[in-house]
């Protein structure tokens, strides 16, 4: 641990060894599935004419909601999604069924074919009309601190705001994938593209109307997930699995890019009002704040997500008397799903475009509100749902990162240049992060794993985790190798697998390192300890005195190679395999109230991020960018600094060009890479710099590291924030606004948004 290794599939990755499910060699036999998809927003479902379809080569048939043989609804949690629409549609895109045949090309052609008979109905494609409707796919949820309407009435100054924040398409490499395979006395074998194969197999089970041990999930990496593969990948294993049912073979479903865009859900866009009140140093007294996420046709993960928004809507900073409400709106649109971040993204930009336009209104630098805002120390440190904030290092951290951007030079400067350039405008800001660890959901903070150690003395793990680039096998290795004191080219991580380990939970919530990695290393510890117990007999020493390291097992009495104590502790019936679990400690959590202590710790960070604008086009650049993150004691921090990068880019084009539209009919009009702008290589700025933050995690957690996925990509909320300052500086330069006023930038500050903010559209 603490070594930059290598990822454990990039050698295989290069050369185009590495297989994902498409690569797989496909059994004789196997057909291929096409969705068939709704062409309104909303409508009765009156009769499916597959005729035409079923008449051209190739084609096998169909699967309709009548061909299901166990429960025709999928078994999420809220279980309010229909597997294939039935009696109505919900939204355009939505699955009716599937076209099977014997080639992919067929399939779709023979999709289109199809005639649907849909008489159409009122559809709500916006959030206004949900809340007016009182549309939900949850109750809405109100958190209350205090007296926030008191403090509002006596604060010393006063603003409200509306804020329109997008969603974001995932845009995985690899696209939504399900490949079926019946197997002898009704048992499947379920090739999924997914991050939680545990319930892929739940759901599968349940559609099929087996029970869940004939059912192995098997994924052995993911070109890319980011949340989108975390529930709906297991909507394509079902779909697939019922199709293999009804036609007894091998069948495979793979999306192609616009379906897959028309089909899935995105991050959640939200909608903001609030009213803050705050004194003269810009420190806040009261707020009411509403977040209205759109949730599409049906709740998904959208109860977490918002609940997660709740969390993280303080971000940083402690709120004496507040009052949250969050609206969960049904509307006629893709069920919309976790991304990463999970809803922190949406409440960490809330409350920072809150304290963004204080510092402007004050006439104050944006980065001192901040900091009078923080939570403290030893008092002022509770979150507005009772949990102490104990391990807080950004009085330390944003000084720190304050100096080594120069932060005060650079935003003198950029005032100095503002005032001789007319067309263009720069903007700076440098803001914080503080991210809760764990799942909110308190069951899922479990995980286990298997470690065999062969008579050779190479070790096989498995664990409950996915793979989908970010490194966790190749952290998981490392963590098992240090542990039995092996080199790392002796560890092999295998697929995960439910025949393996069961009950998995989602490799989400940044967890993955912390649950697997912790369950691996007990796994290897208890192998160990066998191995320890076993040398300390043959040289009468105490097994705490036995050593494991550089391949060696040291005694007081003789060193041995690692392979030769482990054969012949296998000629002594040794026990040389183990599963390991782990729970994580300390969490707990009232769903109903949203209080309690949801998470083990808090990962920090901060970001300075520097802009330009082009005043006359809108266009935007980001110039430099300094992160100083906390990782704790990074396992591999070749990895954690590609996660630092990859998350605040990401995070960046949710902010800046991942601009998604639905036309009036409540067709997704950015379903391609031609209209829908990820950032490329050239959108990373030329100055990118990562530092860790020098200490390890407070708590005990494993190798005393912190997580790394999710933290970092709301760094990127400081590029909003630059962009915004460079918005009213060139207001101010046009004449068309007080410096005081507030900046009304929609999210993402594409071209356009950045001239509607400047008041030039």
């Amino acid at each position: 641990m603490g070594q930059p290794c290598p990822h454990e599939s990039a050698r295989a990755q290069v050369a185009g060894q590495a297989h994902y499910i498409d690569d797989l060699p496909e059994l004789k036999g196997t057909l291929y599935a096409a969705p068939i998809l709704s062409p309104l927003a909303h409508g009765r479902l009156d009769a499916v004419d597959a005729s035409a379809a079923c008449a051209l080569p190739g084609v096998r048939g169909v699967v309709l909601a009548q061909d299901i043989p166990g429960d025709p609804i999928l078994a999420a949690f809220a279980h309010d999604e229909p597997i294939f629409a039935r009696d109505s549609v919900q939204h355009v895109g939505q699955v009716i069924g599937l076209v099977v045949a014997d080639s992919v090309v067929a399939a779709r052609h023979a999709a289109r074919k199809v005639q649907l008979s849909i008489t159409a109905l009122p559809a709500i494609l916006t959030v206004q009309q949900a809340i007016e409707q009182q549309s939900w796919v949850l109750p809405p949820v109100q958190v209350r601190r205090g007296d926030a309407a008191h403090a509002l009435q006596h604060a010393q100054h006063r603003l409200q705001g509306r804020l329109e924040a997008g969603g974001q398409e995932h845009f995985y490499l690899e696209g939504q994938i399900a490949y079926a395979l019946p197997l002898e006395q009704n048992q499947w074998w379920i090739h999924s593209s997914t991050q939680h194969a545990g319930e892929v197999q739940h759901w599968v089970a349940h559609a099929l109307g087996v029970d869940s041990h004939a059912v192995r999930v098997e994924c052995r990496r993911m070109g890319g997930g980011f949340g989108g593969k975390e529930t709906q990948a297991g909507h394509l294993a079902v779909w697939a699995a019922l199709a293999a049912h009804k036609f007894a073979c091998p069948v495979k479903l793979r999306l192609d890019r616009d379906d897959d865009f028309m089909i899935t859900g995105k991050r959640h866009p939200f909608s903001y009002e609030w009213d803050v009140g705050f004194d003269d140093s810009g420190r806040i007294q009261g707020l009411e704040l509403m977040m209205a996420a759109h949730c599409g046709f049906s709740a998904d993960l959208s109860g977490p997500v918002a609940d997660r928004a709740v969390f993280h809507c303080d971000n940083a900073y402690f709120l004496e008397h507040v009052a949250i409400t969050s609206y969960r709106c049904k509307t006629h649109q893709q069920s919309h799903t976790a991304f990463r971040g999970f809803g922190g993204p949406q409440g960490v930009l809330a409350i920072e475009t809150i304290l963004g336009d204080i510092a402007r209104y004050l006439g104050l630098d944006a980065l001192d509100v901040r900091q009078r805002n923080l939570y403290g120390l030893q008092e002022r440190n509770i979150t507005h749902y009772h949990m102490q904030v104990e391990d807080n290092i950004l009085h330390d951290l944003l000084p720190k990162l304050e100096q080594d951007a120069r932060y005060r030079q650079r935003q003198a400067a950029v005032s100095a240049w503002n005032a001789s350039h007319p067309l263009f405008k720069r903007g700076l800001a440098l803001t914080p992060v503080k991210f809760g660890i764990s799942f909110t959901a308190t069951l899922f903070n479990q995980a286990g794993a298997l470690v065999n150690v062969y008579t050779d003395g190479s070790v096989q793990i498995n664990h409950g985790g996915a793979e989908m680039g970010q490194g966790l096998h190749t952290k998981v290795a490392q963590i098992v190798a240090d542990e039995l004191g092996v080199p790392l080219a002796r560890v092999l991580v295998t697929a995960s697998d439910t025949a393996k380990v069961p009950n998995a939970s989602a490799t989400a919530a940044s967890s993955g390192t912390d649950l697997n990695g912790r369950a691996a290393q007990y796994a290897a510890r208890s192998v160990r300890d066998n191995l320890a117990a076993f040398v300390s007999g043959l040289d009468q020493c105490g097994a705490g005195a036995v050593r494991f390291a550089g391949g060696l097992v040291i005694s007081p009495k003789a060193t041995r190679r690692w392979e030769e104590v482990v054969k012949e502790a296998y000629a002594n019936r040794i026990q040389l395999w183990s599963d390991g679990f782990y729970r994580t400690p300390k969490i707990h959590y009232d769903k109903t109230t949203l209080t309690g202590r949801p998470f083990y710790y808090f990962a920090y960070g901060a970001a300075c991020s520097e802009v330009v604008i082009d005043t006359s086009t809108g266009e935007a650049r980001v110039l430099a960018v300094d992160i100083l993150h906390d990782v704790g004691r990074s396992i591999n921090p070749a990895i954690d600094i590609g996660q630092i990068e990859g998350g605040f880019v990401q995070g960046m084009g949710w902010l800046t060009t991942e601009e998604l539209v639905w036309d009036g009919q409540g067709r997704l009009a950015t379903h391609a890479p031609s209209t829908y702008k990820i950032p490329a290589t050239g959108d990373v700025p030329e100055q990118l710099r990562v530092s860790f933050w020098h200490e390890a995690n407070r708590e005990d957690n494993v190798g005393a590291s912190k997580a790394v996925g999710e933290p970092p990509f709301m760094l990127a909320v400081s590029v909003y924030e630059a962009l915004r300052n460079a918005v009213a500086a060139g207001r101010v330069q046009a004449g068309t606004a007080a410096p005081t006023q507030p900046v009304t930038l929609t999210a993402p500050a594409t071209a356009e948004n950045i001239l509607r903010a400047l008041g030039r559209l």
